[in-house]
């Protein structure tokens, strides 16, 4: 399964590091570039060179695009997730690792970084005082990543589009803004027939699946427009908080009990292990009647296959494998 996996991804990204020859990034002097981003048109003057990123999924969107040599340093914590069958991960040792925190404006200063690449909850947060607007006072352009672009529902509700749009519409864009258009369109053609291949093989009943991120007064969880709900349905599932319209937020035990999902999936990172969230969930006593916890249906992915990233569509076949 994991070679099967290897070469899917590298079929994907044959522009990306399996030995494909690639078009050259755009010339650092090109013409501007306008883009829309979070609903707004934003003009880039120049072709980024010192690209600073935060969190795994966002760094792994340059390296999709075979984009290192435009990166200054990324930062996020120490764990990247199972790089097993990850034809980019060779990125990691040719870009710096600046911090294993998040970013800051005096991290990005000091690495010189013309460009910063993050999203709202992936970086840009108003009480350190780290957002785009704070960023372009220092002359410094940014990027929000579109599974975290604000909505407008509430102060802070999150997701414009469905997830995979969203992972499309980046590579899309930073396609445009680095010159790499053929190499978007080969990778997002590539997740396209992959994310195909898996829906068209969905049981005609599809599970009721709940995502267990963290928590255990409440569970943290993922809406409508953070990547797991798309991961869900394509491989053959329903989200069962799909109805919340935000990306990644908390909700209520009882409405998990409710809805009564057949799978758990468990988001795994942190200081908190996989498998001890796990053991929460099979002894937590408001879910004992659930039907996933009855039955022990529980199916755990890495952090980076569950937010915005080009691992998306491999977490889409490993739980449709699942489901099915």
């Amino acid at each position: 399964m994991r070679k099967l996996l290897a070469a899917t991804l590298c079929l994907a990204a044959t522009a990306t590091g399996c030995g494909a020859s690639v078009e050259s990034a755009k010339d650092a002097k090109s013409t501007a570039v306008t883009l829309t981003n979070c609903g707004h048109k934003v003009t880039y003057d120049k072709v980024p060179e010192r690209v600073v990123t935060n969190d795994v999924g966002i760094t792994e969107l340059m390296f999709a695009l075979g984009l290192e040599d435009r990166m200054a340093g990324f930062a996020m914590p120490d764990d990247k997730g199972d790089l097993t069958g990850v034809p980019w991960k060779d990125g990691y040792d040719r870009v710096k690792w600046l911090s294993k925190d998040q970013l800051t404006k005096e991290n990005v200063l000091d690495a010189r970084g013309d460009f910063v690449l993050a999203g709202w909850n992936y970086g840009f947060r108003e009480d350190a005082g780290f957002t785009p607007d704070a960023l372009k006072k220092l002359g410094i352009p940014s990027y929000v990543l579109t599974e975290s672009c604000r909505n407008g529902r509430t102060e802070t509700a999150r997701g414009i589009m469905p997830p995979l749009d969203a992972l499309y519409t980046d590579l899309t864009n930073l396609g445009k803004l680095f010159g790499v258009e053929k190499r978007a369109a080969t990778l997002i053609a590539g997740f396209r027939k992959q994310v195909a291949d898996v829906h068209a093989k969905a049981p005609a009943k599809r599970p009721k699946v709940f995502l267990y991120d963290s928590g255990q007064d409440q569970p943290f969880t993922s809406g409508r427009y953070a990547a797991p709900d798309q991961i869900i349905s394509e491989a053959g599932g329903v989200n069962v908080m799909h109805d919340v319209q935000d990306s990644w937020t908390t909700v209520g035990w009882e409405s998990v009990v409710e809805r009564d999902p057949d799978v758990i999936v468990i988001c795994d990172y942190g200081d908190v292990s996989a498998e001890q969230k796990k053991k929460f969930l099979l002894s937590y006593a408001p879910l004992r009647h659930v039907s996933a916890v009855k039955h022990r249906r529980i199916f755990v992915l890495d952090y980076v296959d569950l937010v915005e990233s080009p691992r998306n569509p491999s977490a889409i076949a490993r739980l449709g494998a699942y489901l099915r």
